[in-house]
């Protein structure tokens, strides 16, 4: 997909045919004269990535970033247009950026690694500048199998096909995970490299046993009943994000215009964190996906936390992404202090207030009902359920009780223990914590039990 806008004083159409054969993309450069010119400023994102949104599917969908254009236009005398390109992946934006051809970009914590490194290595550098949403846990990444499947958790992968995006976040969650379970991420399972939409068909077809993908593949196809979670990502306890790389040559000849995009990426946010619902809704109508999916990713208690912040923890797990990348021979090495550059976020953000922190507070439920304009949040899985009772629920959200990821009422596993009704993401997150509890009167139970005992 490929937008591009307009953003300019007005000039006769005389003068615009004149100064045509001279615009460039990616910068544009005056006349001979040094009268108007025009700037194209080119923005590769992912509209179907949504923890991306404020750098992309949103913010364009709000024009915040053509505002601030417009008015540098204005006191610049140059015409600014704005050329949104949408990609599946960050692979493909990344070629593009050190091609020269994209100037700003978004993706995944692993893509901005190889950004990094095939900047460097193609003479086109590029600088981390913001992040976009993140999770502190890695709850963003998820390993889903189908519905039916007799697969109950990671160490069943073992010898089995799983489709992934090589190079992607998914893939780095799926290689650690099944590490720490003892599995050889190379020999012991049939790796697929696919791109999301792919493995997700294969999935359905049977041709893979399971697909390790970023949000929000494994939430929409979970809540279409097409699969269901067998590992959260969550589990591992690393960051997971994703953010905002600029091409150092357009930042260092347009500092102004790169201003501009985090200026309109802070507005973004706020719009985001202070109307939730709204901004769901608007995403859903952009890429085609539900509503309630878009929801438990970037909602007001969502897997995702929107702040542009590049927050030290997160730095420090991009260092420990690298080792990752190395063994599967995508990088040889990323100077990640070199690439981080924090001096233009902080130029935007002086003397506005912090976004607070994600897991300053216990992780809540929320009810979304139908035509309600927000979600009303509860303490407690059971308070969800006792509330939903006799409403007409668009979608109901759950903690999982140990990692505290989201996750969709009706396709969690819920465990009765007493009166303590637990949801998880996982039935082997659940078999777990039954099993830790000994001679307890914990048990496994289905959705309607669950809401049947819930008082």
């Amino acid at each position: 997909m490929r937008r591009t806008r307009a953003l300019a004083p007005a000039a006769p159409a005389a003068l615009l045919l004149l100064l045509a054969p001279l615009v460039t993309a990616c910068g544009g450069d005056a006349d001979a004269k040094g009268g108007p010119k025009t700037v194209t400023v080119t923005v590769g994102y992912q509209s179907k990535t949504i923890n991306t949104v404020t750098a992309g599917t949103l913010l364009r969908s709000l024009g915040y970033f053509e505002e601030e254009l417009a008015a540098r236009g204005k006191k610049d005398g140059v015409t600014y247009k704005v050329d949104w390109q949408d990609y599946a992946t960050g692979a493909p934006i990344t070629a593009q950026m050190t091609a020269g051809k994209i100037d700003i970009g978004s993706m995944g914590d692993f893509p901005l690694l190889i950004n990094a490194a095939r900047g460097r290595e193609l003479k086109q550098p590029t600088r981390l500048v913001s992040v976009t949403g993140y999770n502190l846990r890695g709850g963003l990444n998820t390993v889903v199998t189908a519905p039916g499947s007799k697969l109950d958790s990671l160490a069943d992968l073992r010898g089995r096909k799983v489709s992934t995006s090589v190079g992607s976040a998914a893939d780095g969650t799926l290689v650690r995970a099944l590490r720490r379970a003892g599995i050889d991420p190379e020999k012991g399972i049939q790796k697929l490299n696919q791109q999301p939409s792919v493995g997700a068909s294969a999935l359905q077809a049977g041709s893979a046993d399971a697909l390790s993908q970023f949000v929000a593949w494994p939430g929409q196809l979970v809540y279409e009943g097409k699969a269901k979670a067998l590992y959260d990502g969550a589990e591992l306890n690393l960051p997971t994000f994703h953010g905002v790389t600029v091409r150092q040559k357009f930042a260092a000849a347009r500092p102004g215009v790169l201003d501009d995009f985090l200026r309109a990426q802070r507005k973004a946010t706020d719009y985001l964190r202070a109307e939730p619902v709204a901004a769901a809704e608007s995403v859903a109508k952009e890429t085609g996906l539900p509503a309630e999916v878009v929801y438990l990713y970037n909602g007001a208690n969502g897997i995702a936390t929107f702040d542009p912040a590049l927050r030290p923890e997160l730095i420090e797990a991009l260092k420990q992404d690298v080792p990752v990348l190395k063994d599967a021979k995508l990088v040889d090495d990323v100077d990640v202090d070199a690439f981080v550059d924090a001096e233009p976020l902080e130029r935007v953000s002086a003397g506005a207030a912090a976004y607070p922190s994600a897991g300053a507070g216990t992780p809540r439920a929320e009810l979304w009902v139908q035509g309600a304009s927000r979600a009303e949040t509860f303490d407690s899985p059971a308070a969800l359920l006792r509330a939903a009772r006799g409403k007409e629920v668009r979608a109901a959200y759950v903690p999982d009780a140990v990692t505290g990821t989201l996750w969709f009422a009706d396709k969690a596993v819920w465990v009765a223990e007493g009166s303590e009704l637990r949801a998880f993401v996982t039935g082997s997150g659940a078999k777990s914590y039954v099993d830790r509890r000994g001679g307890s009167a914990a048990r496994i139970v289905s959705y309607a039990e669950a809401a049947g005992l819930a008082s």
